[in-house]
């Protein structure tokens, strides 16, 4: 492969290493803060493919991109995931991740860490099997858990827990997650609620709990020092000084981390979006499938997208919904 070029650089000089990209909007969870109960899930044909997931992934790197993660939905339920995870895991990246809600993973941990995959994110937002179950709408908690220790003993270069924190619904278990990701060894961040989608089960002003909240909550136990370790993301991340666990806050309310944002997202539709908070995006899908052998128009495409990545994105706190899409079209 040819060297990569720097040339993802945006109009506020920001220069784009990390590209997330959805393979389903699939999953086998219907997670209360993600998607709504009945959800309509796209036709075969607006999906891309896994060869045209596969080119765009060369694409990117050969444009500079660093980092690949790969989210959905629920990646591990798009069949041909393992050789998908090959086939990218070959282009020489410095970091292969995915975002998953670990409930495939009892049976797939091995394969993916063979294939290449260097990092796993597991979504886990309550250790009480009735909350997991409500959170999950159809979630079995063992069932992560045997995922999650099964990924542990695979040998990931990297684990790390994500969890939502809701007022009243999940905050008072803010310190057992963080004592089971200390008895694991691997890492957490806790995630302010993002208003994507219209959903049904809560309103989010009556349920948003701050990132601060939360490390108060866990300063009540552990002294949390500022850690210098960068995964690439927005985390903000923390040490213990028992424990080689750290601790991450992702806080698109409180804590904006877009000024030195290295990160664009590739829906499972092909839609380039610049921004997880903005609607600012290109079809890249019509264009792979128009030009089939040449690369280059999707590469200029990609190149020119740079200029609509907006400075920042403007959440609220007070229940109003600025994004209509669910989280699982995104890609987490």
């Amino acid at each position: 492969m040819s060297e990569p070029q720097k040339a993802l650089v945006d109009q506020f000089g920001r220069t784009i290493t990390y590209v997330r990209i959805s393979v389903t909007d699939r999953c086998d969870f219907r997670c209360v803060y993600c998607m709504s109960e009945d959800m309509e899930f796209l036709p075969r044909q607006q999906v891309l493919s896994l060869e045209e997931i596969g080119r765009i992934a060369r694409i990117f790197r050969e444009l500079g991109v660093e980092k690949i993660r790969l989210t959905g939905g629920e990646p591990l339920v798009r069949k041909g995931i393992v050789k998908l995870v090959e086939d990218i895991g070959g282009l020489g990246l410095d970091d292969l991740a995915m975002t998953t809600n670990g409930s495939q993973l009892p049976h797939m941990a091995h394969d993916l860490k063979s294939a290449g995959m260097d990092r796993l994110n597991i979504s886990l937002d309550s250790l009480d099997a009735e909350k997991f179950r409500a959170i999950t709408r159809n979630g079995d908690l063992n069932k992560v858990i045997r995922g999650i220790d099964t990924a542990v003993e695979a040998g990931f270069k990297g684990i790390k827990l994500n969890s939502v924190i809701m007022k009243n619904r999940n905050d008072h278990e803010v310190l057992d997650l963080v004592e089971f990701a200390r008895s694991r060894g691997i890492d957490i961040s806790f995630i302010e609620e993002m208003p994507l989608g219209e959903i049904s089960d809560h309103t989010r002003d009556e349920t948003f709990c701050s990132s601060d909240e939360v490390r108060e909550i866990i300063e009540q136990r552990y002294d949390l020092i500022p850690s210098t370790a960068d995964t690439g993301g927005p985390s903000r991340y923390f040490r213990m000084p028992d424990s080689q666990s750290k601790v991450g806050f992702i806080s698109p309310h409180t804590h904006n981390f877009c000024g030195d944002c290295n990160r664009v997202r590739l829906t499972v539709e092909g839609r380039l979006l610049l921004c997880l908070g903005n609607e600012h995006s290109k079809d890249l899908k019509g264009l792979m499938r128009r030009y089939p052998e040449d690369d280059e128009p999707i590469r200029e495409a990609i190149i020119s997208a740079m200029d609509l990545k907006p400075k920042e994105h403007h959440f609220t706190t007070d229940g109003d919904v600025q994004i209509l899409r669910f989280m699982n079209m995104t890609g987490g």
